[in-house]
């Protein structure tokens, strides 16, 4: 498959009123640590379990066979593999190496034609209007610099194109995981919470002036474990923010954020004591890119 191709991106001004803090954080040495954040444990053992999430996008993005489509922080691929099975020619990034690796595994083993490329989701290289559709599930969230990804995200599609996200909701199982996980390690300061993507009030924030159409609905994912105790091990494992947070504390601070972790995963299981399902709030939105006037 031919890649899109690159350019070093074109500088951009943030939207204005895209929620950017006011003290402006060092960007560069946040990413870094989040680069190695994502890149410990092995957030694919639970990546994949989300992949019916990058089926729905792909179809909410109506996904037609032929157009470029790029995967934004793509993880493990889910998003990617759901473009490439509708025969979309796809080109999956992400700045984790390892998470790529993932991904391009998956392809391998389907048979699926993905290119794969290294890449920061706030300066993609890639010219301006290179794609027909952006996709991202629940990997653009995580960028620090929100209005800087959204332009990126809008830069690098077409007018007209699309510009398909999912996001946990602040309200949902995962935006609460955050703000637990946040009491015992508090995220870096100004940086603004990643389950802002979550509302559709903040997508037309950082995309309106710059959309033709925003449509968004909440979903739920249910994620599937033998208990509370066996998610709990997951996340501890193997999800990086997750394992770091655990890193960071004493050991009576781990047992107190263990507590609390299995206290909100009862809270929200619907299963009893048979196995835990436990359904997570995500929202699913749709951009259009206004298509620019032509002067006559």
């Amino acid at each position: 498959m031919t890649q899109a191709s690159t350019s070093p991106p074109s500088p951009r001004q943030p939207p204005e009123g895209a929620g950017v803090p006011a003290l402006t954080p060092d960007y560069a040495a946040i990413k870094q640590r989040q680069q190695a954040t994502w890149a410990s444990g092995d957030f694919a053992i639970i990546g994949v379990t989300l992949q019916i999430v990058g089926e729905s996008l792909a179809e909410a993005a109506d996904i037609r066979a032929g157009e470029r489509v790029i995967d934004i922080a793509a993880g493990n691929g889910n998003a990617s593999l759901a473009a490439a099975r509708r025969f979309a020619r796809v080109t999956s990034t992400d700045y984790v190496p390892a998470l790529l690796d993932k991904g391009r595994q998956r392809a391998i083993a389907e048979g699926l034609d993905i290119a794969f490329r290294e890449a920061d989701a706030e300066t993609l290289p890639f010219y301006d209007g290179s794609f027909d559709v952006a996709l991202s599930t629940f990997g653009v969230m995580f960028a620090p610099d929100h209005a800087r990804c959204a332009g990126e995200m809008m830069r690098v599609v077409r007018g007209g194109g699309r510009i398909a996200i999912a996001s946990w909701t602040p309200a949902g199982f995962i935006g609460q995981l955050f703000k637990t996980v946040g009491r015992y390690v508090p995220p870096p300061a100004g940086v603004s919470s990643p389950a802002l993507w979550g509302t559709e009030d903040y997508l037309r924030q950082l995309f309106g002036a710059e959309a033709a159409s925003i449509r968004a609905q909440p979903r739920m994912f249910n994620f599937r474990y033998l208990s509370p105790a066996h998610m709990l091990q997951v996340f501890r494992d193997f999800y990086g923010p997750v394992l770091k947070a655990f890193a960071a504390l004493d050991p009576n601070g781990q047992q107190a954020l263990e507590q609390d972790m299995l206290a909100l995963i009862e809270r929200h299981n619907t299963a009893g004591d048979s196995a835990l399902v436990l359904p997570a709030e995500y929202l699913e939105a749709v951009i259009i890119k206004r298509t620019p006037e032509v002067l006559h």
